[in-house]
């Protein structure tokens, strides 16, 4: 399935901005904060979206989340944010609401007594209600509001669950070149437990964005058993020559279970036996289609995970599309952060009744960002009335999670796969191989000068600037924004080669942590801020005040980098680099 798209296995949360922590903040604001962050049952502004989902749950009071509300709206005021404390007021007072045994009408203006009968779905309860209200103040407003809900409620009950027609079966007269596509049926009632981590490896080595999921998985899973009394675990799969040598470190870096395939055949990434074998192992010989469940085995008695995670690498994206689609699930593709928790849905496509709510539990939430390049959307894999989605899958990109130190002392249970491949899986095999130059490699370096479309009024001055910026720094590389990659500037030959792919900074290039981070007329997209949220300092460099850019860098200069750069080339060189100097030559300056 396509990037972003929602399809039949996914349904998207309302998007909004989603951003991390920010630094660059007056002292006003954060003197402020401090002040009332004692008074708060959380303060907000400690949470980054991920860590406030599950923090906000454990909030009762309705008072308290108005306050916490109106410390977000006085303080970063993110949407995202603002959105989970609402909706977390929201259920608070429909529980305690639902926690009364009566409604007196007469107690209740006519807009609270709306807002009470969407609760109720009891037509005795409701008709109690209205026979209460005939007998005192026997509004009209109110009678209709009562009456209204109780023919909301019978039609419910007579409509039942929305019945799904197959499209081939109303629609006859149609072609349906899909019909005979031999996914797997989903399963009815399916018992799924754990979260499976596709452990990739390259030239037989296990590459840092496996070890990077492995780490998260253990924390999520860790978080899940304790939230829902559980005891279920992370399972890594690795599938390939020699990859048995791997099992130890993938334990240490947090799975409680390898399943391994080897195959001195399968020594380079091949779609259909990947596939296959993937599958066999989610599956572990079962076939939905013949009313077959998973084989017996020690290590587990569940049919399907509950998890994905693959990684966002050429063969990571290849394989989870090719898996989730014949797991017969959704993808959430690109993803830069997970989190597990409920989430309350209304759409009837889910809940198989209109004007109902339901609560999903331990649901993934799947965040990536947009094409928009400036909000995430988090994407949620849910089943259906009639139909199950599992397992909730995600493909992560490399360098979205801390690179955990690995525990050798944990331990783990190693399952070796025993699988025969069909030779037809296999008619495409690599005679000889070499390796491409790697190109250039920015991860390294202490100082990272990156450049942007800020260099349109004179494209070649402003990368001789960049490269300027860059040498007068002791170990800095120059890397660029995916606008200079794609866009159509006209570059003099002797900086051309600096503009090129291989140095753009991004989801879609390179993930720099460095030291220094300077951004040279850089907005500040979504997909930007991947490649480089993890550096420790961030200065950025733009004409204009709004630059998304700004809301998480530490120092922010508004000015031309034209007029900016050359300025701080020059402190550089002297010795005497003043931040709040050039600042106030070229612009204003966020501490």
């Amino acid at each position: 399935m396509e990037e972003g798209t929602e399809t039949e296995g996914e349904y998207r949360e309302s998007a909004g901005e989603v951003e991390g922590d920010q630094e660059a903040v007056s002292a006003s604001d954060e003197g402020a904060s401090d002040e009332s962050a004692d008074d708060l049952a959380l303060d907000p502004a400690e949470y980054d979206i991920a860590e406030f989902g599950p923090a906000i749950k454990g909030v009762e009071d309705p008072d308290e989340l108005e306050a916490v509300l109106a410390a977000e709206e006085g303080g970063e005021d993110r949407d995202n944010v603002k959105t989970l404390i609402e909706s977390r007021i929201e259920k608070v007072t429909e529980d305690a609401e639902e926690g009364e045994d009566e409604i007196d009408p007469g107690e209740l203006s006519t807009a609270e007594l709306g807002n009470a009968l969407q609760g109720i779905d009891d037509e005795k309860r409701l008709q109690e209600v209205l026979d209460a209200e005939e007998a005192g103040e026997d509004r009209s407003a109110a009678t209709n509001l009562i009456e209204n809900r109780i023919d909301s409620v019978q039609e419910e009950e007579e409509v039942g669950e929305i019945e799904v027609v197959p499209p081939e079966e109303k629609h006859p007269d149609l072609d349906h070149p899909t019909a005979d596509k031999q996914y797997v049926k989903a399963i009815e009632n399916g018992d799924y437990r754990d979260m499976w981590v596709y452990c990739e490896t390259q030239a037989g080595e296990l590459i840092d964005v496996s070890k990077e999921m492995l780490g998260k998985a253990r924390e999520l899973m860790d978080t899940y058993n304790d939230d829902y009394d559980a005891d279920e675990r992370v399972v890594a799969v690795l599938i390939g020559s020699d990859v048995e040598k791997h099992v130890e470190d993938v334990i240490a870096y947090g799975a409680n279970v390898v399943v391994h395939h080897e195959d001195p055949r399968l020594e380079r990434f091949q779609h259909k036996p990947y596939t296959e074998l993937f599958c066999d192992m989610a599956r572990w010989g079962g076939d939905p289609t013949a009313e077959k469940g998973p084989d017996e085995a020690d290590w587990r008695d569940y049919d399907e995970p509950r998890y994905t995670v693959f990684p966002a690498t050429n063969n990571g994206r290849d394989l989870s599309a090719l898996v989730q689609g014949e797991l017969d699930s959704g993808l959430a593709s690109d993803c830069s952060d997970l989190y597990i928790e409920e989430a309350m849905i209304s759409n009837p496509a889910k809940t198989g009744r209109p004007g109902t709510k339901k609560e999903f539990e331990r649901v993934l939430h799947m965040k990536r960002p947009d094409f928009s390049g400036f909000e995430y959307s988090t994407i949620l894999c849910l089943d259906n009335p009639t139909r199950e989605f599992h397992p909730q899958g995600a493909s992560v990109i490399p360098g979205s999670f801390d690179l955990p130190e690995p525990d050798h002392d944990r331990e783990g249970e190693a399952i070796e796969h025993d699988f025969d491949l069909e030779a037809d899986w296999l008619r495409v095999s690599v005679t000889d191989h070499d390796r491409l130059d790697e190109g250039v490699d920015l991860t390294g370096h202490d100082v990272v000068v990156a450049m942007g479309r800020g260099i349109g009024d004179d494209p070649t001055k402003g990368m001789e600037l960049g490269l300027e910026l860059a040498d007068a720094f002791e170990d800095c590389g120059l890397g660029v924004s995916r606008g200079i990659v794609t866009g159509s500037y006209e570059f003099a030959g002797h900086v051309e080669r600096y503009t090129a792919e291989e140095r753009q900074i991004g989801e879609t290039g390179q993930v720099v942590e460095p030291d220094l981070y300077i951004a040279a007329g850089i907005s500040g997209a979504v997909q930007h801020k991947v490649g480089m949220d993890e550096s420790e300092t961030v200065i950025a460099v733009n004409t204009d005040p709004d630059a998304r850019i700004r809301d998480f860098s530490d120092f922010f200069v508004e000015g031309d980098l034209f007029e900016v750069l050359p300025e701080l080339t020059a402190a550089l060189e002297s010795g005497e680099l003043d931040i709040g100097a050039v600042a106030a030559d070229g612009g204003t300056s966020d501490d």
